[in-house]
């Protein structure tokens, strides 16, 4: 029964370590450096996380890419062949089209292989959020739970993952058509730090300015402490864009208010990361539902 496999894609920031750790699997999406296309490895193949970020700091403009039709046909199909069903939890569909190509592609698929289901479960987040609802499914599967009751609890509990997060500059994001415009306006003016959420609809909204990149961390905390539930029986999640400092100095600001079990911190990797671009850092955890909704 739970003998299944479990997919994310290039924006779950999950390392090696931990893929291993839970089996869980990933479908690449690319990125484009004047004009020569990079698989987006989570495992940084192509360039280092300080050459790709050195590269955005010196203007270079990175392009990204959905999740390749062949790609899914080519990764499901070891699984399938293998007798397995699958679960593929993918980046937000308001960030993504990837879950639409996956959808097709199992349809697809299940024309093949009719014993077989592919669950198709977009998680509403990224970076680390969607990581973590990966790694929740792989204990769900050790656990014992089928596919079908994995891929529902995900589906149900998916909005319970919160995102509390500031970048360098909101310009990455506005280009990338991933925040809106007038978040991004007050985003960018001198000296004043967004407080990025994931919405309700899986979009990157900002619902506050802070002054000063400090106060941006403490005030990220604060949320942390206010909206998480149980967190010492969980693991506080935390990724950059190649600002390590900064996401220890935000991990101890949260930890100085809440104590959880651990905590995980990461690179953005490249997918995500063009889009925020250097100097962002974003905190993760399991708390009360999303319910906000990010209007212009």
């Amino acid at each position: 029964m739970n003998n299944y496999a479990i997919f994310a894609d290039s924006t779950c920031d999950l390392d090696k370590n931990l893929r291993e750790q839970y089996g869980i699997k990933y479908v690449a999406m690319n990125y484009v450096i004047d004009e020569t296309e990079y698989v987006a490895s989570l495992d940084w193949e192509s360039h280092s996380p300080k050459d790709f970020y050195d590269l955005m700091r010196n203007g270079v403009r990175i392009r990204t890419t959905q999740v390749p039709a062949e790609n899914f046909r080519s990764e499901f199909t070891k699984s399938l062949e293998q007798g397995q069903d699958i679960i593929y939890i993918s980046c937000s569909s308001a960030l993504s089209g990837s879950i639409n190509i996956a959808k097709v592609v199992a349809a697809e698929l299940k024309e093949q292989y009719p014993e077989r289901n592919i669950y198709c479960v977009d998680s509403l987040i990224s970076s680390l959020g969607q990581g973590y609802l990966a790694i929740r499914a792989a204990q769900l599967r050790s656990e014992g739970k089928s596919a079908a009751e994995a891929a529902k609890y995900i589906e149900d509990n998916r909005l319970r993952v919160n995102q509390f997060g500031t970048a360098g500059t909101l310009s990455y994001l506005k280009r990338a058509g991933r925040v809106t415009a007038s978040s991004a306006f007050f985003g960018n003016l001198f000296g004043v730090k967004p407080i990025l959420i994931s919405d309700k609809l899986g979009q990157n909204y900002a619902i506050k300015k802070v002054k000063g990149s400090l106060n941006a961390k403490r005030e990220i905390a604060a949320e942390i402490a206010a909206t998480v539930v149980d967190p010492e029986q969980q693991t506080l999640y935390i990724s950059h864009s190649d600002s390590l400092a900064e996401a220890q100095q935000l991990r101890d600001e949260i930890l100085k208010l809440t104590k959880f079990k651990d905590c995980y911190m990461n690179y953005i990797t490249t997918i995500v990361g063009a889009s925020v671009g250097p100097g962002a850092v974003i905190a993760f955890c399991v708390g009360k539902e999303v319910t906000i909704e990010g209007r212009e």
